[in-house]
């Protein structure tokens, strides 16, 4: 069965060409104008990645990253925007988006960001399934967390971020090492900026303090260590 692939673009061009770029590859593909439109079709239809304009009529794109991460909706997002300062596409990514790709956008480097993503899903590992640290509760398998009982919203991409850190607990991981074991090695564009940011994100939801961490700890100059 075909993935299903939601585009939400209030741009006409730009809409009908990763429409049939992403149908020529095999995906389906639904569209949306709006915000609004976006949120509907996505429930409808339950599309397994959203590609999201931030510069959308009715709502905007962060207003509907927030709403569906609110509603416990773990569907990998990229957003797309024109915005070029680094605080805009920080808060993308805080608000639950995995990627953010700048306009203008070349089209293989979209669609290498969504194979990466659809790889990152797809790929489980077998011998990690639960993991439990602190008041952390981590069920890989379903894409479900919890934080002191209560429900803990991750995005599928942190979930990969806490499997890789725990996988490799007390190592040191370089950003080199997200970059190739999370993004994918042929991955050519997340810089090491975005690998902070995801893991700053992380640390705000399961670290008691964020700014003093206790199982996600800077190694200075080399990268990150987990700790239970």
């Amino acid at each position: 069965m075909s993935k299903k692939i939601l585009v939400i673009e209030d741009e006409p061009g730009i809409l009908l060409s990763l429409k049939d770029e992403f149908e020529s590859e095999g995906y389906e593909v639904f569209t949306a104008e709006d915000g609004e439109k976006g949120l509907a079709i996505t429930k409808q239809q339950k599309p397994d990645l959203i590609i999201l304009d931030i510069m959308l009529p009715i709502l905007d794109g962060y207003e509907v990253c927030k709403r569906l991460r609110m509603e416990g909706d773990t569907t990998p997002i990229i957003m797309l925007t024109v915005k070029d300062k680094e605080i805009d596409k920080v808060l993308g990514l805080e608000l639950g988006a995995d990627d953010y790709v700048t306009k203008p956008f070349n089209l293989r480097e979209l669609m290498a960001r969504v194979k990466a993503i659809f790889r990152r899903t797809e790929e489980r590992a077998t011998d990690l399934t639960n993991y439990s640290f602190g008041q952390i509760e981590l069920d890989f398998k379903k894409y479900e967390a919890k934080k002191k009982g209560k429900r803990l919203e991750l995005t599928p991409l942190e979930f990969q971020m806490l499997k890789l850190f725990i996988q490799k607990k007390e190592q040191v991981l370089s950003r080199d090492d997200f970059l190739d074991k999370v993004w994918g090695e042929d991955n050519m564009y997340v810089s090491f900026r975005t690998v902070d940011s995801h893991i700053a994100n992380i640390r705000k939801k399961i670290e008691d303090d964020p700014s003093d961490p206790k199982h996600i700890v800077s190694i200075r100059g080399i990268g990150y260590k987990f700790i239970d």
